[in-house]
C-alpha cells in the first residue's frame, strides 16, 4: 500500500497534501506511512467560510435542533468504530486504547446531546442563573444571558487522542452555535482526518460548521478577532508561544489552554498492605502508566504514599508492570503498544534520564526490554519505568520534568499536610486522586489541594467497583486545571458550552426580559385564559397566559381531618398553645400540603385533554402560614415550554397560592407534558 495522502478540508473542498507535506511514519515499524500538509493555506478564504456560512446555519438551529444534530453525528461515527480502531494502530495504539479515544469521543458527543436537550431552552438564548431585582416594586429587573459568538473556533489539538481530542471541543463548540477549524496534531493527523470525513459525508452538519486543516495554520491566528475562540491542548512552551501572538492579545481573542501536568494520586494514611484501598492505588497507577502507553495529559506522574508503604507499594506495581505485554498494538496478546512517534520516543527517554537522576529506577531499562511482533528500534517503543525519590523534598525534575509517557515517580510522604504540599509542587494539575477510606483525609488534602488541581478523584473500596479511573475526564465534569495546566477549562457539562457563548447581563421590565428568555417572570403580564389552560395543547397555549380559581375556606376540620388522614399531626396543626409559642405562627396552621392539594383541586381541569401527566415540580416555598378561616386561591401562569418528543412537550407553570388579602402563601413550578394534538 502506498503513502497515505491525508486531505484538509478547506472552505467545502477536500484539498490533498501538495509540496509542503510533511512525512508521518507508523509508530509500530518506522516505516514511512503518510504525508500531509499544504505549502500555502488561503486562511482569509477559510475563515470567512466558517463565519459566512457555518455560523449563520448553525445559529439559526435551536439548542435542541443542535443536540438533536450532535446526537445523529454520533451515531453515524459509531458505524465506522471498527475502522477508526485499525488506523489508531499505526499510530501504536492497542484496541483498548482506540476504544478509549473513539468511543469516548463518541460518548462526549451523546452526553453533550442529551445534556443539550434537559438543560438547555429549546431556542436561542440561554438564561444563567435567577433573575435580580433592581428596583424596591419589581418594575426594573435584571437577567444574565447567553448568546452564540459570530466568530469561528480554532481547534488546535494534540497527538495523543486524535478522535476524543477532536470531539470533545466540537461537541460544546456545535452546541453553543459556533463553527470550528480542526488542526490535529500532524503524528495523527490521518486517523482525524478519516473521522472528519465521515462527518463531512454524512451530510448532518450545515455548510461551513466544520473544516479540517491537516498541517500547519499559516497566518490563521493573525486574522484572529474578538469573537473568536482558540482552544488548545499540548505542552505548556506552545502555548505559551501561541497565546502570546499580539494579534490574539490585542483583540482580547478567548484562548481556552488545557497543558500538560504533573498529577498526582496519594495514598491516605489510613490506608494499610493488602487493605482495598492499597489494591486499589496500585491499579490505577499500572492502568495509568500503560493504557496509551502513559500518553495521556490525565496519567499519573507522581505517586505520593506514607513512609511505611514505599517499599510495598513500589514491589507490588513492580510486579504487576513485568507481566505487561509491550508490542505491535494489533496483536491480541500486546498490553501496551507504542508512542505515537520516534520524536515522542526520543522527548520520553531523554526526559525519564533526568528524573532518573534524583531517584532509583525500580523498573524498566529503555536499552533493554522485550517488544512481541516489532523491532522495539524501529518503532516509538519504550517500556514502563517506575522511579523511586527517596527526598521528594530536595528533588525538583519530580515535580518539574513530565515525560509523557509510562514513566512515574514513588516518593514517600510524613503527614497529611506534607502530602498536600507534594501535590502542590506541580504548580498547577488537571487531576490528583486520593485512595483513602477515611473522609477526613479527602477533606483535608481537599482543602490543601484543591487550589492547584482541576479535578479531584477520591477511590476507595465504596466506590471502586463503578469508579472511571483516575485518568478519565468525563463530559460532565470540568477538564482543566491551574497554573501549568494552563490555567483553562472543557467540558464541564453546560460550562463547556459556555467558552463558545458571550454572557450578557439584560436590564429592562418584566415584559422586556420575559419576551427575551422566552419564560414568563413575576410582574410580567398575566393575560387570563377564556378557557381552562388545561384544556388547550402545547402549541395552543402562550407563555403569561394565567387562570385564577378559588377562595377555598380552610377550616379546622379540614387541618384535623387531614392530620388524621396522613398521620402528619405535628404540632403546629394539632395543638393550639404549642403553636402560638412558636414564633413562626400565630396558632393552630393549615399544612402545607394540604395548601398544595387544595390548590391542585382549584384548577386541575377534570376531563381527558391535551395534559398527559404531572411529572412534578420544583422551588416550592411556604411564606406565610395559613390559619383556620383563612380563604386561598390560586394562580396558574405558563412560564415556559419545551418541545421533548414529536408527541408532546413538556410545559412549566408557576402556581401562586394566595390568602384572602392578596398576599403570596405558596408557591412553586408545576412540570406537565402536554399533547402537541387533541
Amino acid at each position: 500500500m502506498g503513502l497515505i495522502n491525508v486531505h484538509s478540508f478547506l472552505a467545502g473542498q477536500w484539498r490533498p497534501a501538495d509540496d509542503g507535506a510533511r512525512g508521518i511514519a507508523s509508530a509500530v515499524t518506522g516505516e514511512p506511512l503518510a504525508v500531509a500538509g499544504q505549502a500555502a493555506l488561503d486562511t482569509e478564504a477559510m475563515l470567512d467560510y466558517a463565519r459566512s456560512k457555518g455560523g449563520p446555519a448553525l445559529r439559526a438551529m435551536s439548542f435542541h435542533d443542535r443536540a438533536r444534530m450532535l446526537k445523529a453525528l454520533a451515531l453515524e461515527l459509531a458505524k465506522f468504530k471498527d475502522e477508526l480502531y485499525a488506523l489508531s494502530h499505526t499510530t501504536g495504539a492497542t484496541k483498548p486504547d482506540a476504544m478509549i479515544d473513539v468511543d469516548g469521543g463518541i460518548s462526549t458527543m451523546l452526553v453533550y446531546a442529551s445534556k443539550g436537550r434537559r438543560e438547555m431552552p429549546d431556542g436561542h438564548i440561554y438564561v444563567e442563573g435567577e433573575l435580580e431585582m433592581l428596583s424596591r416594586s419589581g418594575t426594573f429587573v435584571g437577567q444574565h444571558v447567553a448568546t452564540s459568538l459570530k466568530g469561528v473556533a480554532v481547534h488546535i489539538n494534540a497527538f495523543n487522542f486524535p478522535v476524543w481530542g477532536m470531539l470533545e471541543k466540537l461537541a460544546p463548540t456545535l452546541l453553543a452555535g459556533m463553527p470550528a477549524i480542526v488542526k490535529p496534531a500532524t503524528a495523527t493527523c490521518h486517523v482525524t482526518e478519516q473521522c472528519v470525513r465521515r462527518m463531512i459525508e454524512s451530510g448532518l452538519l450545515p455548510e461551513g460548521a466544520v473544516q479540517l486543516v491537516s498541517g500547519g495554520l499559516g497566518d490563521l491566528l493573525d486574522r484572529l478577532d474578538y469573537q473568536d475562540v482558540v482552544g488548545f491542548t499540548g505542552s505548556a512552551k506552545t502555548a505559551l508561544m501561541l497565546r502570546s501572538s499580539p494579534r490574539l492579545l490585542e483583540r482580547s481573542v478567548r484562548f481556552v489552554a488545557e497543558q500538560d501536568s504533573l498529577n498526582a494520586s496519594v495514598l491516605g494514611p489510613d490506608v494499610t498492605e493488602g487493605s482495598p484501598e492499597f489494591d486499589i492505588l496500585v491499579k490505577e497507577v499500572v492502568r495509568e502508566m500503560t493504557a496509551k502507553a502513559g500518553q495521556k495529559c490525565t496519567a499519573i506522574r507522581r505517586i505520593l504514599v506514607p513512609q511505611a508503604l514505599l517499599g510495598p507499594v513500589g514491589d507490588a506495581v513492580t510486579e504487576k508492570l513485568g507481566k505487561i505485554r509491550i508490542g505491535d498494538p494489533a496483536l491480541e496478546t500486546t498490553r501496551m503498544g507504542a508512542l505515537a512517534s520516534a520524536a515522542q520516543k526520543a522527548d520520553v527517554r531523554d526526559k525519564a534520564a533526568r528524573i532518573a537522576a534524583e531517584c532509583r529506577v525500580l523498573t524498566g531499562d529503555p536499552e533493554a526490554f522485550e517488544v512481541d511482533g516489532a523491532d522495539r528500534n524501529r518503532g516509538a517503543f519504550v517500556p514502563p519505568m517506575l522511579f523511586a525519590c527517596d527526598n521528594p523534598d530536595a528533588a525538583e525534575a519530580v515535580h518539574a520534568v513530565e515525560a509523557f509517557g509510562p514513566v512515574a515517580t514513588l516518593m514517600p510522604y510524613r503527614d497529611l499536610a506534607h502530602a498536600g504540599e507534594l501535590m502542590n509542587r506541580g504548580k498547577g494539575s488537571l487531576v490528583a486522586s486520593v485512595i483513602t477510606h477515611d473522609p477526613a483525609v479527602a477533606r483535608a488534602l481537599l482543602l490543601d489541594a484543591g487550589a492547584s488541581h482541576g479535578r479531584i478523584y477520591v477511590n476507595n473500596r465504596d466506590s471502586a467497583k463503578e469508579a472511571t479511573g483516575h485518568g478519565s475526564p468525563l463530559p460532565h465534569m470540568l477538564h482543566g486545571g491551574p497554573g501549568r495546566a494552563g490555567g483553562g477549562e472543557e467540558l464541564g457539562g453546560i460550562r463547556g458550552v459556555m467558552h463558545y457563548m458571550q454572557l450578557t447581563a439584560v436590564q429592562g421590565s418584566p415584559d422586556i426580559i420575559s419576551a427575551i428568555t422566552g419564560t414568563w417572570i413575576k410582574g410580567a403580564a398575566q393575560p387570563k385564559s377564556s378557557v381552562h389552560p388545561f384544556t388547550r395543547t402545547f402549541d395552543e397555549l402562550s407563555i403569561g397566559e394565567t387562570i385564577e380559581a378559588g377562595p377555598r375556606t380552610v377550616t379546622l376540620e379540614d387541618i384535623e381531618t387531614f392530620a388524621h388522614f396522613t398521620g402528619d399531626t405535628f404540632y403546629a396543626h394539632m395543638d393550639e398553645e404549642a403553636a402560638k409559642a412558636n414564633p413562626f405562627f400565630p396558632g393552630r396552621v393549615a399544612h402545607g400540603y394540604l395548601l398544595l392539594s387544595f390548590a391542585a383541586g382549584l384548577f386541575v381541569e377534570p376531563s381527558p385533554g391535551p395534559v398527559l401527566a404531572n411529572t412534578g415540580l420544583d422551588g416550592l416555598r411556604f411564606m406565610k402560614p395559613v390559619s383556620p378561616g383563612d380563604a386561598i386561591s390560586v394562580r396558574l401562569t405558563v412560564k415556559r415550554k419545551t418541545r421533548r418528543t414529536d408527541d408532546y412537550g413538556e410545559v412549566r407553570w408557576h402556581v401562586a397560592v394566595l390568602n384572602q388579602d392578596g398576599e403570596d402563601v405558596a408557591e412553586y413550578e408545576l412540570h406537565t407534558m402536554n399533547a402537541y394534538e387533541r
